[in-house]
């Protein structure tokens, strides 16, 4: 057995290949972190080499101090995941502080996780408090739909996410608590780390205005599917639209009542907060 015959590994690679045909991965845009189960680590560890050296992250999770991280490289393109995952993706190891990471298998040729390592790490902290533990897989794509919505509405939770519950049926139940929205900061860094964390513990989805989609959830299917539901509804959204002259002066509606009655019927709680 090779290490991409692990069902984990496996579905973390289709999972960005999935991403790379959707046309939102373009050179080395986007990333993906899966936090492993303790089986998950035991399976792994006879693949692991020497570990490298300790590297501070400039933020601390001690909750998930410990644990193990597979995800890609700073750098690295989606595209080549699958047919070279040794220098594409690498397994990391969290000290018990929560503070640190080291390489302990892939990202060969002196590579690194990705530079979003610090926000996936703490928001997997706040998702993983938020859910106890049930939330494994954070991921960032640039989202093309969600990426022009940020340019004409205003950069508010509510406001994004009243436009995306009414754009398909199925969005308020698929992310019924909405959507958080950061107004364009500088990625890579322990500011937007923070403030996308503390929109976590709210929403499983965030957007990053100009630059795409951030997702939370408990498996590859769930998060994947989270986000592409955002960006087919965002899709709609700016279709619709362009089709209207630029008006949202619209014909036709969901309206607040049919979203309450929706989560009312699939037994789920829509955030009140979002409903007139």
């Amino acid at each position: 057995m090779a290490i991409n015959d692990l069902g984990f590994f496996k579905g973390f690679t289709r999972m960005c290949e999935d991403g790379w045909l959707q046309g939102w991965h373009e050179r080395n845009g986007g990333n993906l972190t899966y936090r492993l189960t303790d089986d998950e680590v035991a399976s792994a560890r006879p693949f692991f080499g020497e570990p490298r050296p300790w590297v501070k992250m400039g933020v601390t999770g001690e909750n998930l101090g410990g644990s193990f991280f597979l995800t890609t490289g700073s750098g690295k393109f989606f595209r080549n995941v699958c047919p070279d995952p040794e220098h594409s993706i690498g397994i990391v190891e969290i000290n018990e502080a929560g503070d640190s990471y080291r390489i302990m298998w892939g990202l060969e040729g002196d590579a690194r996780p990705t530079s979003e390592f610090e926000s996936h790490y703490m928001n997997h902290c706040v998702a993983a408090a938020r859910t106890n533990g049930a939330d494994r897989v954070i991921y960032h794509a640039h989202t093309p739909g969600v990426i022009e919505m940020s340019f004409i509405v205003p950069l508010t939770d509510r406001d994004f996410t009243r436009r995306l519950w009414q754009m398909m049926t199925e969005c308020v139940v698929v992310f019924p608590a909405g959507v958080g929205v950061v107004p364009w900061m500088v990625p890579g860094g322990p500011a937007i780390a923070n403030a996308s964390s503390e929109l976590m513990k709210t929403y499983d989805t965030i957007v990053w205005a100009h630059h795409g989609l951030f997702a939370a959830g408990p498996d590859f299917d769930t998060t994947f599917g989270l986000a592409h539901t955002v960006e087919k509804a965002a899709q709609l959204y700016v279709a619709a639209r362009a089709a209207n002259g630029g008006s949202e002066d619209w014909l036709n509606k969901i309206e607040d009542a049919g979203l309450v009655q929706t989560c009312h019927d699939f037994n789920i709680q829509i955030n009140e907060a979002f409903v007139d």
